[in-house]
């Protein structure tokens, strides 16, 4: 039995049949959202039973523990992606947020005419639909890297003839959350950088599985949510170098993130308040903060090698399983704990649907990456996706079930 999962309520409850509700059920859809487990619960619960008042505002003792507590958790963040300054993070309700504050915030004053903006075809819709409306108002121009339709690779390429002198922003996702490919992060910001554009990093899906070093990465953004790392949903995280944050405008207004406010006019408070707009989700930042420190204590040691443990049970499984069909690489090596896939004959819902009969928890859809659908010939396809917290006979189970679906639905092979 994984160690791990006691510490969290939801599979305590079902390890030990207490779950009326979740009665062994089977959760593989981490890339979807994660569980939560006690520590970031009851580090929430503490907050908003002891320490409860706005943050930053109030000159009393409880609103000062609530500042305290509010920063820490800042502090926390800061650590866990090794920044070089606290103050380069920025909270915000999720990744799609920090990549619409970039968008929004540096595109709009950076960009004109002409110039370029270079993302992936494997983005999520969160980094696509910002470039577009950026690009629509500036005037530059949306270039998509492609990928290798069968092993989902950029090649060196694609990155070295789509990025070119005209290209001012660099926006990739750092693990695809259908693909489950990491892209070389690395080469690509060295390319961007070589022309003098800036890179930014969607790290929702990378976040929870490998370990982040933003200073080392070499991206000038980097994007994150904490419900995909075993915090609360309602809370993500932007990290940006902060010569780029101090010369942006706020990407929302009022409340905390000003510092003088007259009849025609207004100044902005430092960072990171600046782009901190509002009363801030401050019990929601101490989850966060409680969560990136129990993924610490977990470590990514553990982390990386139970994922590729469960990666390859599933990848090598569904190989021996006629009529499945992966999507991406078909080396489990190559996957981070994600494993998407089609069967012949079935609908992708009617898949999730069949197994949801079974106690398995899986996605299906478009995956919010209508475009790499698209690129890739699939509207729909089943995602199964993993965790430290998953179990090696969690996964037999699946394949088991799995195996029946074109049964199920009335196929007679």
């Amino acid at each position: 039995m994984n160690k791990y999962r006691k510490d969290f309520p939801f599979f305590k409850a079902i390890d030990e049949h207490k779950s009326k509700e979740n009665a062994q059920l089977i959760y593989l859809d981490t890339s979807a959202t994660s569980q939560r487990p006690f520590l970031v619960i009851d580090a929430m619960s503490h907050f908003y039973a002891t320490d409860n008042a706005n943050p930053l505002r109030g000159l009393y003792s409880l609103s000062e523990r609530a500042t305290q507590a509010y920063e820490h958790a800042r502090d926390l963040v800061a650590n866990f992606i090794n920044a070089k300054d606290s103050s380069e993070v920025i909270f915000t309700r999720n990744t799609t947020e920090s990549l619409n504050l970039v968008a929004y915030s540096y595109g709009l004053s950076n960009l004109k005419a002409d110039d370029e903006v270079v993302i992936t075809i494997m983005e999520h819709h969160s980094n696509i639909i910002p470039w577009q409306q950026v690009c629509r108002q500036t005037g530059a121009k949306l270039v998509f890297m492609e990928c290798d339709k069968d092993t989902g690779v950029i090649s060196k390429e694609e990155i070295e003839t789509k990025i070119t002198n005209k290209t001012k922003i660099v926006s990739c996702v750092h693990i695809s959350n259908v693909l489950g490919v990491t892209n070389p992060i690395k080469e690509i910001a060295a390319k961007a950088h070589s022309v003098g554009a800036v890179m930014v990093v969607d790290g929702a899906q990378s976040s929870p599985h490998i370990k982040i070093d933003v200073q080392e990465l070499g991206a000038d953004f980097f994007a994150m949510s904490g419900h995909k790392l075993c915090g609360p949903m309602g809370i993500g995280a932007l990290w940006g170098r902060k010569e780029l944050l101090e010369a942006m405008p706020p990407f929302l207004t009022g409340g905390e993130m000003i510092e003088y406010v007259t009849k025609d006019s207004a100044t902005w408070a430092e960072l990171p308040h600046k782009f901190e707009a509002g009363t801030v989700s401050a019990g929601d930042a101490v989850g966060m903060g409680a969560a990136v420190r129990y993924i610490q204590s977990v470590g990514f040691d553990f982390i990386e090698e139970q994922d590729k443990k469960l990666t390859k049970l599933l990848v090598e499984g569904m190989k021996k399983i006629p009529h499945i069909n992966l999507v991406g690489p078909k080396n489990a090596d190559e996957r981070a704990g994600i494993v998407t896939f089609t069967i012949d004959g079935v609908h992708p819902h009617d898949i999730a649907s069949l197994l949801s009969d079974e106690n398995i928890a899986i996605r299906a859809g478009h995956h919010c990456a209508q475009p790499l659908g698209q690129y890739l010939g699939i509207q729909s396809s089943a995602r199964a996706s993993v965790y430290f917290y998953n179990t090696e006979k969690e996964i037999q189970t699946f394949l088991e079930k799995l195996a029946l679906v074109r049964k199920w639905s009335g196929y007679k092979d």
